[in-house]
């Protein structure tokens, strides 16, 4: 007797249109994403494009933002994978509508809305905190290295950059040499023989040489804009810091307003070699500054009794060169240690995470150490609540000692918020010197306390598992584009893709 089998024609036709909204069974992510980018206020993605523009029709933007959403949500990065996603996975088409972006598209739209994609992460926190999942009972800050879309070997000091870029423009004179022999090179091509082809070459000629004037002049005036304020270096106490100080404060200046100006990374290896050149120059010439404003400060600077400054100040040698290295491939990314892993350009990814494992604030920052960002995120975090309607201040707020700074500690406990920071390491044996009485005992006799102990503990159940499912599960441990402020875009888009399945989750719970 022969076995009853269900068989399979692949060659049969549909006689009924399908329904989309029957390919996917009701508790798919997909609804979910879908669900939320409806509550979404996408108008800011409208702006960028001209009402009745000539061309293709671009997607609508709600689309683009589900199928972004959700491609980073199964840890599906890739411009081209999600294009090919689009033709292979059923839960892509249901977004997509059966229609397949092409990978430059899906690259673009990220590249040009990077700002608004950034925006994305508010928006879904507030989704969080209408289904009740933003509380403020205890926070927990942490930081994360994520690997950079850059490798170690193309960082540069001052001299390399300048070598290769003489080294290029030989190889330039050797070709031209080899194309045009005994010529001179200079003859006019084939398309500048006619007036049609030099007006149509002198006219791009000209709009790339008002770029590059533009761009050089506005660099121009912002490292012309960056002084350096004493107030900014040593505060009231006009006898604290020294010569060191000075260029710390100063550079810490020029790269917030760098993280401000938001420059796009060229995707053109020379003028890579001429922004990575301009920037350490740029560099040297700050470190100048805030020395000069160092030595006429201390020359016209009196204590208490109108007495000159004494002290021994040793005579500054200013370098003849810029010091430093920089990336050739991501400028903005920094060589950065963590305990365990081999040195790796990347950048610093840092969260504030609640009981529920919602992240509440998301940023990206250059210094490889923790110290002096508790205060920073902790004041992300109660903006983010306060715009949506969160008033509550914490209980507390636990990080690791990577995070100790007494005066940010001071500050956030003079708030009325406790604060739970361990002032010694865990790979240190005894304390730290220096550390063994007054302020630290205190912490040390807070976290050993059955309170403190039991508070503490939700450190690591609250945001390692975070950047696990993160970094293991979904896979992201690096950035897939350049330049601090792609990186701060697709921070915010990872984290909230991670809220989006902490909300999926919670719904289908209250649903079953």
């Amino acid at each position: 007797m022969a076995l009853n089998f269900v068989g399979c024609d692949r060659g049969q036709l549909l006689l009924m249109p399908p329904s989309l909204t029957e390919w996917l069974p009701e508790n798919h992510l997909v609804w979910t994403i879908l669900g939320a980018v409806e509550q979404m206020d996408l108008g800011r993605f409208n702006e960028a494009y001209r009402l009745g523009g000539a061309g293709r029709a671009p997607y609508d933007p709600a689309v683009m933002v589900a199928l972004l959403m959700y491609a980073y949500a199964r840890g599906n990065r890739s411009s081209r994978g999600i294009e090919r996603a689009c033709w292979e996975d059923v839960a892509y088409k249901v977004i997509t509508g059966m229609r397949t972006p092409d990978h430059s598209t899906i690259a673009e739209f990220r590249r040009r809305h990077e700002t608004e994609i950034a925006g994305l992460f508010d928006d879904v926190l507030g989704l969080c905190r209408e289904a009740g999942l933003v509380s403020v009972g205890v926070i927990t800050i942490d930081g994360t290295k994520i690997k950079a879309n850059a490798s170690m070997d193309q960082n540069r000091s001052y001299r390399e950059l300048v070598t290769e870029i003489l080294r290029e423009a030989e190889e330039i004179d050797r070709r031209e040499d080899q194309l045009y022999g005994e010529k001179r090179g200079d003859e006019l091509p084939e398309q500048l023989r006619t007036p049609e082809g030099r007006r149509a070459a002198l006219e791009e000629a000209k709009r790339r040489i008002e770029e590059r004037k533009g761009r050089a002049i506005s660099e121009e005036q912002a490292s012309a804009e960056v002084e350096v304020d004493p107030e900014l270096v040593l505060g009231r106490d006009k006898r604290r810091g020294g010569r060191r100080e000075w260029p710390r404060v100063a550079r810490r200046e020029l790269e917030k307003q760098r993280k401000s100006e938001a420059r796009p990374i060229p995707r053109d290896r020379e003028d890579r070699l001429f922004q990575a050149l301009g920037r350490l120059e740029e560099n040297h010439r700050i470190d100048l500054a805030a020395n000069d404003a160092y030595e006429h400060w201390r020359a016209t600077e009196r204590d208490t009794l109108g007495r000159v400054l004494k002290g021994n100040s040793k005579p500054f040698v200013a370098p003849e060169l810029p010091e430093g290295t920089i990336n050739l491939s991501d400028p903005d990314s920094r060589v950065m240690r963590t305990q365990g892993t081999p040195p790796r350009q990347a950048y610093n990814a840092q969260t504030a995470v609640n009981d529920r494992q919602i992240i509440l604030a998301a940023e990206i920052t250059i210094d490889a150490p923790d110290f002096g960002h508790l205060a920073p995120m902790l004041e992300t975090t109660l903006s983010h609540l306060e715009r949506h309607g969160v008033s509550e201040r914490p209980e507390a707020v636990i990080a690791d000692a990577g995070y100790w700074h007494n005066r940010q500690i001071e500050q956030v406990t003079n708030r009325g918020i406790e604060v739970l920071i361990p002032p010694d390491g865990n790979m240190r044996e005894g304390k730290r010197p220096g550390w063994e009485h007054g302020f630290y005992e205190a912490m040390r006799r807070k976290l050993t306390s059955e309170r403190g102990r039991k508070l503490y503990a939700q450190r690591k159940i609250t945001v390692e598992p975070v950047y696990g499912q993160i970094k293991y599960n979904r896979r992201i441990d690096r950035f897939m584009r350049r330049g601090r402020a792609a990186a701060q875009s697709e921070w915010r888009l990872v984290t909230a893709s991670h809220n989006i399945l902490k909300l999926h989750s919670h719904w289908i719970a209250n649903t079953t």
